[in-house]
């Protein structure tokens, strides 16, 4: 097991309550404690080749849609191009940015499973400035299968998206929640990693399996693949737990986790039903404001 995957077994082992963790964490905010000035991104004279980046947390229910789509928006405000790629046959990405895929014709499976099909062929327009998006439905579901037989299946979307590169900034692609094929072809194509990790105990079991997936992924298919970051979602600064939590993952992982805490609000909720990203829905919001405050930590990798 790796150094990364060590660590996250052992945040994983320790103690929780507050006499085993000491009063510091339930007494001072550890996320407010990071915080530093972010420095403003430079804008762009041109466009490519894109940075892949990959949404992956095998548990669900973490926030890696809502991540995706909020995290894109944002960086479509500081005028990159971004190409969102939903990589899960539940479709969450598309129906959270009002795209009824269930109707479409051709999604990825079909840029996956057919050499006639592109991407450039099966992607839409969000109506976001500078954000497209390539949909997803329950088809995708039979891709996991009958790629099993194809030759280099791991590498069957790096293939895909070789071409679109060059036209976008950024292509962050949500994966489903778990380790299958499809998530390690997610993992194959991109240089990056962004972990949503929810400020919650059960979170943190699976931390270590995902990473020493990322380690072999690394080793044997994509030597260029890293972490981008562990980002927190879900924070709650009120409960000590939460605050134990993101303590023990800041111990584990340093500044591989990012300064930037998504906490819980009702908000995202109501921008599924909208379909729209917060930066839209709700402009203002703390919410958009930690997405933004996210873009410019990504930006800055």
């Amino acid at each position: 097991m790796s150094t990364r995957a060590e660590a996250a077994a052992a945040t994983v082992g320790l103690p929780f309550g507050g006499a085993e963790m000491g009063a510091p964490a339930g007494r001072v905010d550890p996320a407010r404690a990071r915080q530093r000035k972010l420095t403003e991104p430079k804008r762009l004279t041109s466009h490519g080749p894109a940075q892949v980046i990959a949404m992956c947390n095998q548990k669900g229910g973490v926030g890696k849609t809502t991540s995706t789509i909020n995290l894109g928006a944002a960086l479509a405000e500081h005028g990159r191009k971004v190409l969102l790629v939903d990589l899960d046959p539940q479709g969450a990405l598309s129906v959270g940015l009002g795209i009824p895929s269930q109707g479409l014709d051709r999604t990825i499976y079909n840029a996956l499973m057919e050499p006639s099909t592109t991407l450039a062929d099966v992607r839409v327009a969000t109506g976001i400035l500078g954000l497209d998006l390539v949909p997803s439905n329950i088809d995708l579901s039979a891709a996991e299968v009958q790629l099993v037989s194809e030759v280099a299946r791991e590498q069957t979307l790096l293939r895909v998206l070789a071409p679109i590169r060059a036209e976008y900034d950024y292509v962050l692609i949500d994966c489903q929640p778990s380790l299958g094929l499809l998530t390690v072809n997610a993992l194959t194509a991109a240089q990056g990693v962004i972990i949503p990790l929810e400020c919650e105990f059960f979170s943190l079991r699976g931390v270590a399996l995902l990473v020493d997936t990322i380690e072999k992924v690394k080793e044997r298919l994509n030597p260029s693949l890293e972490i981008s970051g562990i980002l927190a979602t879900m924070y709650d600064t009120r409960t000590v737990h939460c605050r134990e939590v993101f303590s023990r993952v800041v111990e584990a992982f340093g500044d591989t986790v990012f300064q930037t805490v998504i906490a819980r609000t009702v908000r995202f909720p109501e921008t599924t039903v909208a379909g729209q990203p917060i930066t839209q829905w709700a402009p203002t919001s703390g919410g958009a404001a930690a997405y933004r405050d996210l873009a410019k930590e990504v930006l800055a990798l």
